[in-house]
């Protein structure tokens, strides 16, 4: 992995060789929700990819983003390239009105030994990949947060003993979060990622989202409805292609520069034709 490019992307070349810290830890966070957003478009432009923290790195190098096996596996890359002490977790995303459990459709990162003011004990919970989720890493201790618009909880896990549950804002997109104390490697989602870029029941084959999360809330493209969550919210349908893409680079730092004219020409009539369905009440 190009560490120094990594870091280009971020806005942030000077932490190249800076010593580990929680403010440090902080601003590389901060850095990668606001620079680098939460989607899933390689499904709508019918491109594989895998869970490799190494190959996730280098698109969002590129200039891409990724959803939380991609966004989570390659900054814990970078975070290690860092001297960081992080590792990855078996996490499950409880979907509002599901049970929780540790389903595997979540990658889940805790940081360790970097104590600080507001959290003696140095462990944090690092996550890129809940999309409406953290702005920046929580102290890992039980207790509840505000970070701008959105108050979360982290208390202990009822469905991994040892484990943490994060409590989202009423007003998010999802119930809670819970994860597995346990280290884990990449394996452990490769089946789930299948299913995820592929069935028809997942929520990223059919619609196609994208996030970025600010200090101040979210921009959220589900098919062509451009939302603003936090502060002055409000929406509007983008009707035409170069409206989305205007957008999609503007909005979400996503310019598509590895994307050809041909490739966005089909995309924007999936997205279309899908809008259409959508209007029209087709479920599927």
């Amino acid at each position: 992995m190009n560490t120094a490019a990594y870091l280009s992307r971020l806005g942030l070349p000077g932490l190249i060789n800076a010593p580990t810290s929680a403010d440090n830890l902080r601003a590389l966070h901060i850095a990668h929700i606001e620079k680098v957003s939460y989607e899933a478009l390689e499904i709508w432009l019918d491109r594989t990819t895998t869970v490799d923290p190494l190959e996730s790195a280098e698109r969002i190098i590129r200039g891409r983003g990724g959803y939380c096996y991609h966004l989570n596996g390659a900054f814990s890359e970078l975070l290690k390239a860092l001297g960081y002490d992080v590792t990855r977790h078996v996490g499950g995303v409880q979907n509002r009105g599901s049970e929780p459990g540790i389903t595997a459709n979540h990658l889940v990162l805790t940081v360790r030994g970097l104590p600080s003011e507001d959290n003696p004990g140095g462990e944090w919970l690092v996550d890129l990949g809940l999309g409406d989720g953290l702005h920046a890493p929580l102290p890992l201790v039980a207790g509840t947060y505000r970070q701008g618009p959105f108050e979360y909880g982290l208390r202990p896990s009822e469905v991994a003993p040892g484990g943490w549950r994060f409590e989202h804002d009423p007003s998010g997109s999802f119930e809670g979060m819970d994860f597995d104390p346990a280290p884990t490697d990449m394996s452990a989602f490769v089946d789930m990622h299948r299913h995820l870029t592929t069935s028809p029941t997942s929520g990223f084959v059919r619609t196609a989202s994208v996030l970025r999360r600010d200090a101040y809330g979210v921009d959220l493209l589900r098919g062509l409805v451009l939302s603003r969550l936090g502060g002055s919210a409000h929406s509007l349908t983008l009707d035409n292609a170069r409206d989305y893409f205007t957008a999609l680079a503007d909005v979400f730092v996503l310019p598509l520069t590895d994307v050809s004219d041909q490739e966005k020409e089909k995309l924007w009539r999936k997205l279309n034709d899908a809008h259409e369905a959508w209007l029209a009440g087709d479920p599927s």
